[in-house]
Protein backbone atom coordinates (compact mmCIF):
# COMPACT_ATOMS: atom_id res chain seq x y z
CA UNK A 1 0.00 0.00 0.00
CA UNK A 2 1.02 3.80 -0.73
CA UNK A 3 0.42 5.78 1.80
CA UNK A 4 -0.29 9.50 1.26
CA UNK A 5 1.61 10.93 4.60
CA UNK A 6 3.57 9.07 7.04
CA UNK A 7 3.67 10.64 10.74
CA UNK A 8 6.27 9.63 13.28
CA UNK A 9 5.81 9.63 17.15
CA UNK A 10 9.18 10.74 18.76
CA UNK A 11 10.02 9.33 21.48
CA UNK A 12 11.43 5.95 21.61
CA UNK A 13 11.54 5.75 17.79
CA UNK A 14 13.33 8.41 16.59
CA UNK A 15 15.21 9.69 19.70
CA UNK A 16 16.54 6.93 22.33
CA UNK A 17 14.67 9.09 24.84
CA UNK A 18 12.69 7.35 27.28
CA UNK A 19 15.27 5.74 29.57
CA UNK A 20 16.79 9.01 30.36
CA UNK A 21 13.25 10.79 31.19
CA UNK A 22 12.04 7.93 32.94
CA UNK A 23 15.21 8.00 35.35
CA UNK A 24 14.75 11.58 36.19
CA UNK A 25 11.37 11.04 36.73
CA UNK A 26 12.08 7.95 39.24
CA UNK A 27 14.22 9.79 40.95
CA UNK A 28 12.14 12.78 41.32
CA UNK A 29 9.23 10.59 42.46
CA UNK A 30 11.35 8.88 44.92
CA UNK A 31 12.76 12.05 45.80
CA UNK A 32 8.52 12.76 46.34
CA UNK A 33 8.03 9.32 48.48
CA UNK A 34 7.42 7.28 45.89
CA UNK A 35 10.24 4.37 45.24
CA UNK A 36 10.10 2.35 42.43
CA UNK A 37 12.47 0.38 40.25
CA UNK A 38 13.25 1.90 36.74
CA UNK A 39 11.71 -0.70 34.91
CA UNK A 40 8.47 0.06 37.23
CA UNK A 41 8.50 3.16 36.08
CA UNK A 42 8.41 2.93 32.56
CA UNK A 43 5.86 0.19 32.79
CA UNK A 44 4.04 3.00 34.62
CA UNK A 45 4.66 6.13 32.57
CA UNK A 46 5.92 5.28 29.10
CA UNK A 47 3.89 6.89 26.82
CA UNK A 48 1.88 9.20 29.02
CA UNK A 49 2.19 12.80 30.07
CA UNK A 50 3.06 12.94 33.03
CA UNK A 51 0.14 15.56 34.51
CA UNK A 52 -2.28 13.28 33.12
CA UNK A 53 -1.59 10.55 35.80
CA UNK A 54 -1.77 13.56 38.57
CA UNK A 55 -4.11 11.61 40.84
CA UNK A 56 -1.94 8.74 40.89
CA UNK A 57 1.00 10.47 41.47
CA UNK A 58 -0.10 12.22 44.57
CA UNK A 59 -1.88 9.32 46.19
CA UNK A 60 1.58 7.87 45.95
CA UNK A 61 3.50 10.63 47.23
CA UNK A 62 0.97 11.92 49.34
CA UNK A 63 2.06 15.63 48.09
CA UNK A 64 0.04 17.71 45.38
CA UNK A 65 1.92 17.84 41.74
CA UNK A 66 2.28 21.66 41.30
CA UNK A 67 3.33 23.67 38.73
CA UNK A 68 7.15 24.07 40.77
CA UNK A 69 7.66 20.21 40.48
CA UNK A 70 6.97 20.31 36.97
CA UNK A 71 9.02 22.85 36.54
CA UNK A 72 12.09 20.80 38.57
CA UNK A 73 11.21 18.04 36.22
CA UNK A 74 11.40 19.62 32.84
CA UNK A 75 14.31 21.40 33.57
CA UNK A 76 16.45 18.33 34.81
CA UNK A 77 15.14 16.38 32.26
CA UNK A 78 16.06 18.99 29.30
CA UNK A 79 19.66 18.77 31.06
CA UNK A 80 19.72 14.78 31.30
CA UNK A 81 18.51 14.81 28.04
CA UNK A 82 21.21 17.80 26.03
CA UNK A 83 23.99 15.54 27.92
CA UNK A 84 22.84 12.08 26.76
CA UNK A 85 20.79 11.67 23.63
CA UNK A 86 21.51 9.25 20.76
CA UNK A 87 19.06 8.89 17.78
CA UNK A 88 17.22 5.32 17.53
CA UNK A 89 19.53 3.51 15.12
CA UNK A 90 18.53 3.39 11.52
CA UNK A 91 16.06 6.39 12.16
CA UNK A 92 17.69 8.75 10.18
CA UNK A 93 17.22 6.13 7.37
CA UNK A 94 13.28 5.40 8.05
CA UNK A 95 13.00 9.11 8.12
CA UNK A 96 14.85 9.52 4.95
CA UNK A 97 12.90 6.88 3.01
CA UNK A 98 9.56 7.76 4.21
CA UNK A 99 10.14 11.40 2.60
CA UNK A 100 10.49 9.83 -0.24
CA UNK A 101 7.68 7.25 0.08
CA UNK A 102 5.02 9.96 0.36
CA UNK A 103 6.43 13.10 -1.43
CA UNK A 104 7.64 14.88 1.89
CA UNK A 105 4.36 14.57 3.49
CA UNK A 106 5.48 13.25 6.80
CA UNK A 107 5.33 14.81 10.67
CA UNK A 108 6.24 14.23 14.01
CA UNK A 109 3.36 13.98 16.09
CA UNK A 110 4.12 13.18 19.12
CA UNK A 111 2.91 13.26 23.00
CA UNK A 112 5.56 15.47 24.44
CA UNK A 113 5.68 19.05 25.01
CA UNK A 114 6.62 21.23 22.16
CA UNK A 115 10.23 22.32 23.23
CA UNK A 116 11.35 18.81 24.36
CA UNK A 117 10.34 17.27 20.67
CA UNK A 118 11.81 20.42 18.51
CA UNK A 119 15.14 19.98 20.31
CA UNK A 120 15.03 16.34 19.98
CA UNK A 121 14.59 16.54 16.40
CA UNK A 122 17.41 19.27 16.00
CA UNK A 123 20.17 16.70 18.16
CA UNK A 124 18.85 14.02 16.13
CA UNK A 125 19.25 15.80 12.68
CA UNK A 126 16.18 15.21 11.46
CA UNK A 127 14.75 18.82 11.27
CA UNK A 128 15.44 19.10 7.54
CA UNK A 129 13.28 16.46 6.57
CA UNK A 130 10.19 17.16 8.98
CA UNK A 131 10.82 21.28 9.13
CA UNK A 132 8.56 23.19 10.83
CA UNK A 133 5.87 19.68 10.99
CA UNK A 134 6.29 19.11 14.52
CA UNK A 135 3.28 18.53 16.27
CA UNK A 136 2.96 18.51 20.15
CA UNK A 137 0.13 16.54 22.74
CA UNK A 138 0.08 19.31 25.04
CA UNK A 139 -1.50 21.64 22.41
CA UNK A 140 -4.31 19.46 21.90
CA UNK A 141 -7.35 19.18 23.74
CA UNK A 142 -6.48 15.93 24.39
CA UNK A 143 -3.24 14.13 24.43
CA UNK A 144 -2.66 10.61 23.49
CA UNK A 145 -4.05 8.03 23.64
CA UNK A 146 -6.47 10.47 22.01
CA UNK A 147 -6.41 10.64 17.91
CA UNK A 148 -5.83 14.21 18.45
CA UNK A 149 -2.03 15.28 17.53
CA UNK A 150 -2.48 12.74 14.52
CA UNK A 151 -5.77 13.70 13.23
CA UNK A 152 -3.69 17.35 13.36
CA UNK A 153 -1.08 16.27 11.73
CA UNK A 154 -3.10 14.69 9.27
CA UNK A 155 -4.84 17.61 8.41
CA UNK A 156 -2.10 20.29 8.04
CA UNK A 157 -0.45 18.01 5.68
CA UNK A 158 -3.62 17.58 3.59
CA UNK A 159 -3.99 13.70 4.01
CA UNK A 160 -7.09 12.09 4.48
CA UNK A 161 -6.42 9.78 8.16
CA UNK A 162 -7.09 6.17 6.71
CA UNK A 163 -4.04 6.95 4.28
CA UNK A 164 -1.66 7.62 7.04
CA UNK A 165 0.94 5.69 8.44
CA UNK A 166 1.73 6.12 11.60
CA UNK A 167 4.90 4.72 13.32
CA UNK A 168 4.81 4.44 17.01
CA UNK A 169 6.64 2.24 20.11
CA UNK A 170 4.15 1.87 22.85
CA UNK A 171 0.36 0.71 23.62
CA UNK A 172 -0.72 4.08 24.12
CA UNK A 173 0.69 5.67 20.91
CA UNK A 174 -0.61 2.42 18.81
CA UNK A 175 -4.07 3.12 20.17
CA UNK A 176 -3.85 7.58 19.78
CA UNK A 177 -2.99 5.83 15.90
CA UNK A 178 -5.77 4.02 15.72
CA UNK A 179 -8.09 6.20 16.78
CA UNK A 180 -7.22 8.56 14.19
CA UNK A 181 -8.38 5.78 11.55
CA UNK A 182 -4.22 5.53 10.66
CA UNK A 183 -2.85 2.19 9.57
CA UNK A 184 -0.06 1.78 12.75
CA UNK A 185 3.42 0.11 12.39
CA UNK A 186 5.30 -0.58 15.37
CA UNK A 187 8.92 -0.30 16.30
CA UNK A 188 9.92 -3.25 18.53
CA UNK A 189 13.10 -4.00 19.56
CA UNK A 190 12.00 -5.88 22.78
CA UNK A 191 10.17 -9.20 21.11
CA UNK A 192 8.10 -9.81 24.66
CA UNK A 193 6.51 -6.29 23.94
CA UNK A 194 4.80 -7.37 20.63
CA UNK A 195 1.72 -8.57 22.12
CA UNK A 196 0.65 -5.42 23.94
CA UNK A 197 1.56 -3.69 20.50
CA UNK A 198 -0.57 -5.75 18.69
CA UNK A 199 -3.10 -5.85 21.07
CA UNK A 200 -3.63 -2.26 20.83
CA UNK A 201 -3.91 -2.76 17.33
CA UNK A 202 -0.53 -2.34 15.34
CA UNK A 203 -0.72 -3.86 12.10
CA UNK A 204 2.81 -4.76 11.47
CA UNK A 205 5.96 -5.13 14.26
CA UNK A 206 9.51 -3.99 12.88
CA UNK A 207 12.92 -4.67 15.69
CA UNK A 208 14.89 -2.33 13.69
CA UNK A 209 13.95 1.07 12.33
CA UNK A 210 16.01 0.18 9.17
CA UNK A 211 13.37 -2.54 8.45
CA UNK A 212 10.65 -0.01 8.42
CA UNK A 213 12.98 2.17 5.82
CA UNK A 214 12.90 -1.09 3.90
CA UNK A 215 9.35 -1.61 3.55
CA UNK A 216 8.36 2.33 2.86
CA UNK A 217 11.44 1.85 -0.16
CA UNK A 218 9.85 -1.45 -1.47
Amino acid sequence: MRFDAVLFDCDGVLVDSEPITQAVLRDMLEESGWSMTQEECMRTFVGKMVRQERALIESRTGQPLTDAWMDAFYQRRNQRLQAELQAIEGALSAVAAAHVHAGGRIACASGADRYKVEFQIDMAGLRPYFGQRIFSGHEMPRSKPAPDVYLAAAAHLGADPARCLVIEDTPTGVTAGVAAGAEVWAYCPLPEAGERLLAAGARRLFGHMKEIANALGS
